[in-house]
């Protein structure tokens, strides 16, 4: 067990990315082609939609903080609205994600759904979690509605289009999955 000041110093050293929950560190795996694709295509696709705009995508080299105290995670993508908010004065951990996308492979796609999930819902700022899928042209979008319950909405084949309400911003699926061979397929 390490504290989280202990990982924060580890982390920011390391040549490998890690995330923290309950005094441990999970070193960050590699990812396949079509999962590097669809993260580059999905951060792209996203910057294009938010320009003019009051919010920024940033990618996985930003780490989020569930709180103060983590677990600490790298989502694949996040979307922050208005000004950021900072852990600290080495700006690399962000504490207010209006979204916060994953996208799924093998390995992630459990823990993406479950328990990063659950992490994610304690987050106060955050409106959306959205699920890129890494076998099919699907999207799945978690939002949360006034009430705190969060309900699904599922976008389905090249042709769909999906709408981030919390942000007002549309996106096409084949601007995401345009030429990639998927991991199912």
């Amino acid at each position: 067990m390490i504290s989280t000041d202990e990982y924060l110093k580890i982390d920011r050293e390391a040549e490998i990315r890690s995330e923290f929950h309950d005094g441990q560190m999970f070193a960050m795996s590699g990812g396949t082609l079509p999962h590097s694709l669809l993260k580059v295509r999905l951060v792209g696709a996203l910057a294009r939609a938010l320009q003019g705009r009051r919010c920024e995508v940033t990618d996985s080299d930003l780490r989020v903080a569930i709180s103060a105290q983590g677990p600490f995670v790298y989502p694949d993508a996040a979307i922050y609205c208005g000004e950021p908010r900072l852990a600290d004065n080495y700006h690399d951990t962000l504490l207010n994600p209006t979204i916060v996308f994953e996208v799924l492979s093998k390995s992630s796609e459990a823990y993406d759904r479950g328990n990063k999930f659950a992490h994610y819902r304690r987050i106060d700022s955050l409106r959306e979690y959205v699920l890129i899928s890494h076998t099919e042209p699907r999207v799945e979008i978690f939002a949360k509605g006034p009430d705190g319950k969060w309900t699904l909405t599922a976008c389905l084949g090249e042709a769909a289009t999906c709408e981030l309400t919390s942000i007002d911003v549309e996106i096409a699926l084949a601007d995401i999955y345009r030429d990639i061979t998927l991991e199912g397929a």
